[in-house]
């Protein structure tokens, strides 16, 4: 879905792609691809990614299908609004809802509003990390995106680009972090991801270069792996601690089984 996304981009952007240093040399830009050929591959695209998400529990289709508007709004987002980055984070970030329906969790039903409130909580914390790298690979093309009036958040808000970047990390910190008391998390996850990623995001913020087109291509292209990488390894160790006993009955395993429904009568 993501090589679909970036066909569906390149296609819509190919009058304007030649223009952008970075991108004048893409396939569809540089007409080695016609426009209809193009078409047709995105079509094979979504068909394989259709053919995924049938594997799936029956529901995910009702959660996967909408993700198909934000994908084909991305590209159009850059020419009326200066915050197309923000509409990338919810295309992007649909993963973080998906996971629940996948696991047989409807998150709309009665009953699940820890789960709704936790997919809530995780997704935007996605869409600000998002925004975050895709603010910082959008400086690469700030002098061309202004002489072809591509509009971005970079070019709105090109002085306070760092302070923005910032905020977003915060944001980015609390609703992970909200998340993980949702969910009954304990100290492995607040330590591991959510530390791991507030380093990494406060290292990289401190130390990328925005004026230097090399330097912001390294930290889009690796600050991300540091980042997820620290999150994943928090919850791979949560998973762990849940489930070799490292919390205590009367610790936080005990409060989420306090908040489980009750089950049926005997």
């Amino acid at each position: 879905m993501r090589g679909a996304g970036c066909t569906i981009n390149d296609l819509l952007d190919r009058n304007l792609d030649p223009h952008v240093a970075r991108t004048k040399f893409r396939p569809i830009a540089r007409r080695a691809i016609a426009p209809e050929r193009a078409i047709v591959f995105a079509g094979a695209q979504l068909l394989t990614g259709l053919a995924v998400l049938l594997q799936f529990p029956t529901q995910c289709l009702y959660y996967g299908v909408p993700s198909l508007i934000l994908v084909a709004t991305y590209p159009l987002a850059k020419r009326v609004t200066h915050y197309p980055q923000v509409v990338l984070g919810l295309a992007f970030s649909w993963g973080a809802m998906m996971g629940f329906p996948a696991l047989g969790i409807d998150l709309f039903s009665s009953g699940n509003t820890s789960a709704l409130a936790a997919a809530g909580l995780l997704y935007t914390s996605n869409v600000a990390w998002t925004v975050l790298y895709d603010i910082i690979y959008a400086h690469m093309d700030i002098r061309d995106d202004l002489k072809v009036g591509i509009k971005s958040m970079v070019v709105a808000h090109e002085k306070h680009t760092k302070k923005i970047l910032a905020g977003l990390a915060i944001t980015q910190l609390a609703l992970l972090s909200g998340a993980g008391i949702v969910a009954g998390c304990g100290p492995v996850f607040f330590v591991g991801s959510v530390g791991s990623a507030a380093v990494s995001l406060a290292w990289m913020i401190r130390r990328v270069k925005l004026d230097d087109v090399k330097d912001c291509w390294w930290w889009f292209r690796y600050g991300c792996w540091f980042t997820g990488g620290g999150i994943a390894a928090g919850l791979v160790g949560e998973y762990l601690a849940r489930n070799f006993g490292l919390y205590e009955k009367d610790g936080v395993e005990a409060k989420r089984l306090a908040s489980d429904p009750p089950g049926p009568a005997a």
